[in-house]
């Protein structure tokens, strides 16, 4: 129960950080003030790779409409070089203009977009650059300066060893199936990441079954020694070294996995922005996105969010899976408690915290779902699934002969 969900908030606590830039713009508020229309970044220092995203703020009376150049980049950008502002541009043919409109932003309101489609091609080196915009009327417009600079060293580790491999993976396979097919390219691409990190997964399904096993020992030396967390420690540590068990092993090949899983959740998420072709290998760089079918089953576009089907799905195959994962540990407790009114209350307390657990966590997968590209829904749906095999081959197998043994001896 605890591991599951100390796999989805390390998820959602390593994507936001990933997501952060390098500092906060503090003189927002000033600089979009300034004039008729006030155009601000978000963040006055960004990583190279990072997404650039700014405000523009409407300041006058009247609703202000500024050009879609899609499939260039919205307004100018300027970098400053040989001591002078070299104007910069980046058009990418590939990117679907189809319902792409101008940018409408209502007098006294402000808006956010983001370079994210252009991000590799405009700031492509470290240095400084800010944001400028001329209206019909000749008047220009600019933001404050702000500054790409180097990444740090684990996110240089974190794309080179991680991101990118997987990245190139993807787009490799996904030119050689069939029609180019997206879906299937995840699918395959999911199934390999899983059948390589078999042997670690599987050894924390073990070293799970291992900690509920001797979890009720626990419980009843909590409620024996209450009060005296000394010797519940020392209780404790006796469990874990008669029965063999190692209370990290669940944890730490889960851990090694989060940046693979990271990483695939930003390669499924943003691998079909033409501005991420930079980041292929030599001999994928003729590859063009636009030849992609981001189809699946006829109905869902994988590059787009999907509300209902694919929540639902997802929701109910995690369900399943923490059904299986739970259903061993509650049978044990079953058998082991039943005398003692005070052990009984003991089960009971523990298995509403697991009833709870198996209805909360897949609906916060379910919301997590929602919010994401259907790709990545399909991902965690076929990853899921797999799990689910995993975890049924794992509850039918026999018991280890040094699988711990827990007796409650009633005096």
């Amino acid at each position: 129960m605890k591991k599951n969900l100390l796999i989805f908030i390390i998820i959602l606590l390593s994507l936001s950080l990933l997501n952060k830039g390098c500092g906060g713009n503090s003189n927002l508020d000033t600089t979009l003030t300034q004039g008729d229309i006030g155009i601000a970044t978000t963040k006055t220092e960004y990583a190279y790779g990072k997404e650039v995203k700014f405000y523009v703020q409407n300041n006058t009376t009247s609703e202000i409409t500024i050009p879609n150049d899609c499939p260039s980049e919205y307004l100018d950008v300027f970098e400053y070089k040989t001591n002078e502002w070299i104007q910069l541009s980046a058009k990418h043919d590939e990117i679907d203009c189809t319902n792409v409109t101008d940018i409408k932003i209502a007098a006294g309101e402000k808006t956010t977009l983001s370079y994210s489609k252009w991000t590799y091609t405009l700031f492509a080196e470290i240095g400084k650059y800010q944001i400028r915009y001329t209206d019909s009327n000749g008047i220009t417009y600019s933001s404050n300066e702000f500054s790409i600079t180097e990444p740090g060293f684990l996110t240089n580790i974190w794309r080179e060893a991680f991101y990118k491999p997987l990245y190139n993976g993807l787009i490799f396979i996904v030119g050689v199936m069939p029609g180019h097919s997206l879906a299937l390219a995840i699918i395959l691409l999911t199934l390999i990441i899983r059948t390589i990190l078999l042997i670690p997964s599987q050894h924390a399904i073990k070293s799970q079954k291992k900690l509920q096993d001797i979890q009720p020992k626990l419980e009843e030396i909590k409620h024996k020694y209450a009060g005296n967390q000394e010797k519940i420690a020392m209780e404790t540590m006796r469990v874990w070294q008669e029965n063999k068990v190692n209370p990290f092993g669940s944890c730490l090949p889960l851990l090694v996995q989060f940046p693979i899983l990271i990483a695939l959740f930003y390669t499924i998420k943003d691998g079909l922005n033409p501005d991420k072709i930079l980041l292929l290998y030599g001999f994928q760089k003729d590859f063009s996105i636009s030849l992609i079918n981001t189809n699946f089953l006829w109905h869902f576009d994988l590059t787009k969010t999907d509300l209902y089907f694919f929540p639902i799905a997802v929701g109910l195959l995690q369900f399943v899976q923490m059904k299986l994962s739970m259903a061993r540990k509650a049978k044990k407790q079953t058998k082991e408690v039943t005398k003692k009114d005070d052990k009984k209350d003991l089960a009971s307390d523990m298995e509403q915290a697991n009833k709870m657990m198996i209805y909360m966590m897949p609906l916060m997968i379910a919301f997590f779902t929602a919010s994401v590209p259907t790709g990545v829904g399909l991902y965690w749906g076929i990853s899921t699934t797999y799990g689910i095999v995993q975890q049924m081959v794992a509850n039918r197998a026999p018991a280890a002969k040094d699988e711990p043994t827990v007796r409650v001896i009633e005096k």
